[in-house]
């Protein structure tokens, strides 16, 4: 983002980032297409799904459900991504 001239002030706009991109560390706005951003993605797009279900109507049942629900999502990514990046010793 860049900085904006406002009133002799200067403004600097900063995107906040989305609930999926931080817990999957990545950036939307990017222009990244390697495999592993891709499965990132994926991810931070099905967090934000159980993010927006969650808020809708909350519980302390749902909430247990969405902690874990969330857990798992992570545990998952983690090892998606393994698997693409191992690389056998010899």
């Amino acid at each position: 983002m860049e900085d904006k001239l406002v009133d002799g002030v200067a403004i600097k706009e900063v995107r906040i980032k989305s609930f999926g991109e931080i817990l999957f560390g990545i950036d939307l706005q990017t222009e990244d297409d390697t495999e592993v951003y891709r499965v990132k993605k994926a991810f931070a797009e099905l967090a934000e799904k159980l993010k927006d279900a969650y808020s809708e109507e909350r519980s302390p049942v749902r909430s247990l459900l969405f902690d874990h629900a969330i857990g798992e999502l992570v545990n998952a990514q983690m090892s998606v991504v393994k698997v693409l990046t191992f690389k056998e010793e010899q």
